[in-house]
């Protein structure tokens, strides 16, 4: 018996499956009832949320993971956002912005945005989708007004994010998309790109931006 053998055989024998080819160990009503059975409770299993509520949740995991976080109460304050993040960076006013209508509609006033994104672009704004208060996780989709590449091309990634989107675990978002269309790209961002794959240094922005800032529009912090 090879070493391949032996563990197809505990394999078998964990899962109660008589040997040979094509058998089954439970019949497929019984799997799905088992499955079930394990979704019944899932607070059990589920991680708690970092904090009390889903934006502060979402705001205390993103920023371990290196995303910075600018609260605003409202989408009009969303270009004074951008211009505060571009000036504590030293950047330019000018900024790719994605052909959203909601954000194009918005007062850019002292700002420069253009829809073309250069494959060395300094800054982009668009905007998420979800937000997954889990893991600090954003959720992109592709679309005529979504282009993909600007998730990827900009070496800082403004990300606006409404505080109603916000879904308390990943599972939630996969919910979401039952009985929808299916987009061609979903990308799903959990902080800024980075690696220490060359010799342990920190490098960033290896496999796409290396600063991410999410703007999260949360009415509730109003001031009152």
């Amino acid at each position: 018996m090879t070493a391949r053998d032996g563990i197809l055989a505990a394999i078998r024998k964990g899962l109660g499956t008589p040997p040979g080819p094509g058998t089954l160990p439970q019949s497929p009503a019984a799997i799905a009832a088992e499955a079930a059975s394990l979704l019944k409770e899932p607070d059990t299993t589920r991680p708690r949320l970092a904090a009390a509520t889903l934006p502060d949740a979402f705001a205390t995991k993103a920023g371990a993971l290196g995303t910075t976080i600018d609260r605003v109460a409202s989408m009009a304050e969303i270009p004074q956002a951008v211009r505060r993040y571009l000036d504590g960076h030293g950047l330019s006013s000018s900024v790719a912005l994605q052909a959203d209508p909601e954000l194009e509609s918005l007062d850019w006033a002292g700002l420069s945005p253009h829809a073309s994104l250069a494959p060395d672009e300094p800054a982009a704004v668009g905007l998420a989708l979800w937000g997954i208060a889990e893991s600090g996780s954003l959720v992109i989709h592709s679309g005529p007004q979504t282009p993909i590449l600007l998730s990827f091309l900009p070496l800082h990634h403004i990300v606006v994010l409404r505080e109603e989107t916000l879904l308390p675990y990943l599972e939630d978002y996969a919910a979401k998309l039952a009985g929808t269309a299916v987009p061609r790209n979903v990308v799903l961002i959990t902080g800024p790109s980075g690696t220490t794959d060359i010799e342990g240094s920190y490098v960033r922005g290896a496999h796409g931006p290396g600063y991410l800032h999410v703007i999260l529009v949360s009415p509730s912090r109003r001031p009152s």
